[in-house]
């Protein structure tokens, strides 16, 4: 580092030119970023431009923010700071903040190699991942990384750094207890609340299960969204290890706490174009399930119309990827193959799927629900030894027939805070209905599950817990003239009234067209 000193008249130029102090000016707006508005010609002056990061010093706290520039809304010798930013370093108008120029970041020329197709280090790809956490990246620096492993691919030593990464740009929970078990889904399927079935019977099988699980973005329901209806969801990494070392398993938000937290980063800004590079999705699955410390996994990988994967072919082709790197990662896996052509469960919205996973674990409930969960339930304990090949889902079917599985699911919900006697009358399920009858007769030969989901978050769901979309019939199933085939929920008359609107133009459900001969 470069001491300054009064003598050494030109670096004390260079340290003026790279650095002067503004005043706050408060902007009432809520960004949910790092960025500041300077005033347009004086961080030219200083060789600060739109785009660029700079270091921000207010009360010795230092942090990096993207510059926005501005002649109207900033004048020089203020610094617009936005809400957010504000709340969190304790700003107030009329602070005084230091504004210093920042070099390009080193893992730029990283990100440019990737462009330009070159396999990447262990210490190239953690640069990277420093530099996002500590913002020194800006969302088109990042987003180029995304499209060049999108464009790209990654190697498996890329994707196990990647993963390894992830793992450490947050906290671990470290149980100190064995075996840990864990399972995740690529996702896709509306409905599919195998989780919150599975979580309790591992957990009654004596195995740990500490599942970490996402909030809704496109669906109508994230795992943490359905099971919020029952309990709380956002803890931190110590409240869920006194948990899961009392009741073996738990079912919480992974975004409340500081687990694999550049993933989050990543996430955010691949939804907008739904780029999901083949080497970063299995960095930030394997990623996560590593910092719980999870030593064997279930991946489902639904394939079916509409969903991610949408051929057994090239289903099969990210199982044995998954497998690869899962070996490498020291995570015993097993990839399942399962439908994902339709919604799995009757209900779509977190209250009615909460009803299809009490039905479900009081040994009722929807057929394919019930199936899929015991399934991978036993594929789990047959993985990590519990059981005996091809005996798990015997087994995770005697679980739930106990009353074990439920009676663990209570006392999940009631370490998470919630009611453990909760029934399913207890679900308040949106009071503003409409049922969807069928105008011919026939069979179904297809629900959509992205137009169902569709339907589900235009009537409300997830911010409305009582608010989805209630299945009637399944795939396959005889129709007449008027039967019922959904029904849609709302908890305002406006926003039932939203989603009979966008029905006009859906099509969720497809009746099987009938050949010539078949017509009367």
């Amino acid at each position: 580092m470069v001491e300054y000193v009064e003598k050494e008249v030109k670096k004390v130029d260079v340290w003026q030119f790279k650095k002067y102090a503004c005043k706050v000016k408060p902007i009432n707006i809520y960004t949910g970023k790092n960025i500041v508005v300077l005033n347009k010609a004086e961080a030219q002056e200083h060789d600060i431009y739109w785009g660029y990061r700079t270091e921000l010093v207010h009360e010795n706290i230092r942090f990096i923010a993207i510059v926005d520039v501005s002649d109207e809304i900033v004048k020089p010798g203020e610094i617009g700071i936005f809400k957010d930013i504000a709340s969190i370093h304790k700003m107030e108008e009329g602070d005084t903040i230091e504004v210093i120029h920042m070099d390009q970041p080193e893992s730029i020329k990283f990100i440019k190699k990737k462009l330009d197709k070159g396999a990447l280090t262990r210490d190239e790809i953690y640069s990277i991942v420093k530099e996002i956490m500590q913002d020194r990246l800006s969302e088109i620096e990042t987003s180029a990384w995304i499209t060049a492993a999108y464009i790209n691919g990654f190697t498996d030593d890329e994707v196990i750094s990647l993963a390894n990464a992830t793992v450490d740009s947050g906290e671990k929970l470290d149980l100190g207890k064995h075996p840990i078990v864990d399972k995740h889904c690529i996702g896709g399927v509306a409905g599919n609340r195998t989780t919150m079935i599975i979580v309790p019977i591992i957990a009654s099988a004596g195995l740990y299960m500490p599942k970490t699980s996402s909030r809704a973005i496109t669906s109508s329901a994230g795992t943490a969204d359905t099971m919020e209806v029952f309990a709380d969801v956002t803890f931190n990494v110590d409240e869920l290890r006194s948990m899961v070392l009392k009741t073996k398993g738990a079912i919480v938000w992974g975004g409340g706490m500081k687990l694999a937290p550049v993933d989050d980063k990543l996430i955010q800004i691949r939804h907008p174009l739904s780029l999901d590079p083949e080497g970063m999705l299995l960095a930030s699955i394997l990623g996560k399930k590593k910092s719980v410390g999870a030593e064997f996994a279930i991946i489902d990988i639904p394939v079916g119309r509409g969903v991610k994967v949408q051929y057994l072919e090239r289903g099969n082709e990210l199982a044995k990827h998954f497998l690869r790197v899962g070996e490498k990662l020291g995570i015993k896996l097993e990839a399942l193959i399962t439908d994902g052509a339709e919604p799995v469960g009757n209900g779509v919205g977190p209250g009615l799927e909460c009803v299809d996973v009490l039905q479900v674990l009081n040994g009722q409930g929807p057929d394919d629900l019930r199936h899929k969960s015991l399934i991978m339930a036993g594929k789990l304990l047959e993985l990590c030894g519990k059981a005996e090949k091809n005996s798990g889902y015997m087994i995770a079917q005697d679980i739930i027939k106990s009353g074990k599985a439920m009676a663990k699911f209570r006392e999940i919900i009631e370490i998470q805070g919630g009611n453990p006697k909760v029934k399913e009358s207890d679900i308040k399920i949106g009071q503003y209905s409409h049922t969807v009858n069928s105008d011919v007769a026939g069979s179904i030969f297809h629900i959509d599950n992205k137009t169902i989901a569709k339907i589900a978050r235009i009537a409300g769901a997830p911010r409305d817990k009582g608010a989805g979309v209630l299945l009637h019939r399944v795939r396959g199933d005889r129709v007449e003239v008027g039967d019922k085939l959904f029904t849609i929920y709302a908890e305002s008359e406006a926003m039932l009234d939203f989603s009979l609107k966008a029905l006009k133009d859906l099509e969720p459900v497809e009746m099987r067209k009938m050949l010539l001969g078949e017509m009367k």
